[in-house]
């Protein structure tokens, strides 16, 4: 069944993505952004996180169905079928996703704050392994981690940088968050952990002028971080459309499942 929403094209710069435009221009009446129901997303998962950054930014939310014209497409739905795009979005299934927000404190005290679809990483600046303290809640779960950094990651997230870390993938509505570290050097055998995603996760930076880390909310940098905040932002939800048998709760389950 067709939908009668309206939709807006929005393309990624990339070649390929401006040439799988060309034909679908052609195949259904647009309108711009600030009119749009939804918006049909050209290019890869990098594109569409830019995209869904962008309105949470502005805080006009819409559903967003991505067609892979990237690489990796995780996040994104097949380019080219039988049917027309008002057609597959018609029959598209929504799945919501709840983002993170990271509020970091640098050394010399400003303070920023950023939402995180996939995950909030915390990283090294030099050669120095990087020494944080770990709290969950409030309290103190480890006074010293050691080691290249450690992220936390959502459902959404957790096939991305979390997995390369060696962090547990997640299912979609599990309600849960992955706290992975990132190449640890003490506690050498620390796995990290699986927490509710109702829990507030505090880093302090251990020795700051000598071990500097910086802070990363899926695109966006903070450097020179002192301490680091992260917790689920309750007050916005991204709505992504997948088309039936396609969803990104299935591509998870998948990944869990390859040889």
């Amino acid at each position: 069944m067709a939908t009668d929403k309206k939709l807006a094209l929005i393309v990624s710069d990339s070649i390929k993505a401006q040439e799988g435009a060309e034909t679908l221009r052609k195949a259904h009446d647009w309108v711009k952004p600030a009119d749009a129901d939804v918006f049909v997303v050209l290019g890869g998962d990098g594109f569409l996180l830019h995209v869904l950054h962008e309105m949470l930014d502005k805080g006009r939310l819409r559903p967003c169905y991505g067609v892979n014209l990237g690489t990796v497409g995780f996040l994104m739905n097949r380019n080219g079928t039988k049917r027309t795009i008002a057609e597959r979005i018609g029959r598209a299934r929504e799945i919501a996703v709840h983002p993170l927000e990271m509020r970091a404190t640098t050394q010399d005290g400003q303070e920023f704050s950023y939402y995180a679809i996939n995950e909030v990483s915390l990283l090294r600046e030099t050669r120095q392994t990087a020494k944080l303290e770990v709290k969950i809640n409030g309290k103190v779960r480890m006074a010293e981690l050691a080691g290249d950094g450690v992220l936390v990651s959502t459902p959404a997230g957790s096939t991305a940088y979390n997995l390369s870390a060696n962090g547990p993938i997640l299912p979609l509505g599990c309600n849960m968050l992955a706290l992975t570290p990132i190449s640890p050097f003490r506690p050498r055998r620390w796995k990290g952990a699986i927490l509710p995603d109702s829990a507030e996760v505090e880093f302090r930076v251990r020795e700051p002028a000598k071990r500097p880390v910086s802070a990363v909310a899926d695109q966006k940098e903070v450097r020179d971080v002192r301490d680091v905040r992260i917790c689920t932002a309750r007050d916005r939800e991204l709505t992504l459309l997948f088309d039936p048998g396609a969803s990104l709760e299935e591509r998870i389950f998948a990944e869990q499942f390859q040889a």
